[in-house]
């Protein structure tokens, strides 16, 4: 188990739940969340500005790195209440920076940090594995597959310029075979 590279839907849930009753509870619920449904980098989570949030139409724009294809995914219900949670904590910080996610120094939340407080977290939850920001990018991909989702579809919802970083979802996916016979 310590080999793995994602964590389950539940894992993420367990994980997710880690954070009731921490300090920056409100950050961290809307980070983790959007992290996992998006598929987020912590990267691309920590350069997420306030003008990629768009709450009137119910969209996030993600831009992606590593040269992936940046793309506008839709907000569901969970996440519109946790993005309207943190802005509310967010706006009584009164900060200077545009930055999406804030540290408690009113600084945009650097990756260091982001590490920290996964792994803090993924000990709270009691996972079995060391849990570290890339797994949730990973739990997303599984998780659309695991939801029937298209090997293209994920490739595009993920940024993903070359197919071949998308496959590991669906090939490992047993559910794909369910119609065969």
């Amino acid at each position: 188990m310590n080999g793995r590279k994602h964590l389950t839907a539940s894992e993420v849930g367990r994980l997710i739940a880690a954070v009731k009753g921490s300090r920056n509870e409100a950050r961290d619920r809307c980070l983790l969340l959007l992290m996992f449904r998006h598929g987020l980098r912590v990267s691309e989570a920590c350069g997420m500005t306030l003008s990629h949030v768009n709450l009137e139409n119910r969209i996030l724009h993600v831009g992606r790195l590593k040269n992936g294809l940046s793309t506008t995914h839709p907000l569901r219900s969970e996440e519109l209440r946790a993005i309207r949670s943190w802005l509310k904590r967010r706006e009584a910080m009164v900060a200077d920076s545009d930055a999406l996610f804030l540290s408690e120094r009113r600084q945009p939340l650097n990756r260091r940090t982001v590490w920290a407080l996964i792994r803090s977290y993924g000990k709270i939850a009691g996972l079995a594995v060391a849990v570290h920001p890339h797994m949730l990018r990973h739990a997303c991909g599984f998780a659309l597959a695991d939801q029937g989702a298209d090997t293209r579809l994920i490739q595009d919802y993920l940024g993903h310029r070359s197919i071949q970083h998308t496959v590991l979802y669906t090939a490992a996916n047993p559910a794909r075979f369910e119609k065969l016979w």
